[in-house]
């Protein structure tokens, strides 16, 4: 899948402002899009929103968020 202009990309708010940011992510349906902010034409990974979610939720309670 490549990125489309539909959707609204974001950066996570613990991205740095310099610049060095490589990730951002959408919501489409019941996915989480995902792709490399240096690349936005690039590919992009489809994730299910469910996957999504217990992926972040592990981080946080891992202390890595």
């Amino acid at each position: 899948m490549t990125a489309t202009s539909e959707h609204h990309w974001f950066k996570s708010s613990y991205s740095g402002g310099s610049g060095t940011e490589c990730v951002e992510c959408a919501h489409a349906d019941d996915d989480t899009l995902i792709r490399d902010s240096k690349q936005p034409e690039g590919p992009v990974m489809r994730i299910r929103n469910r996957t999504w979610h217990m992926f972040v939720r592990a981080l946080a309670r891992d202390g890595l968020r």
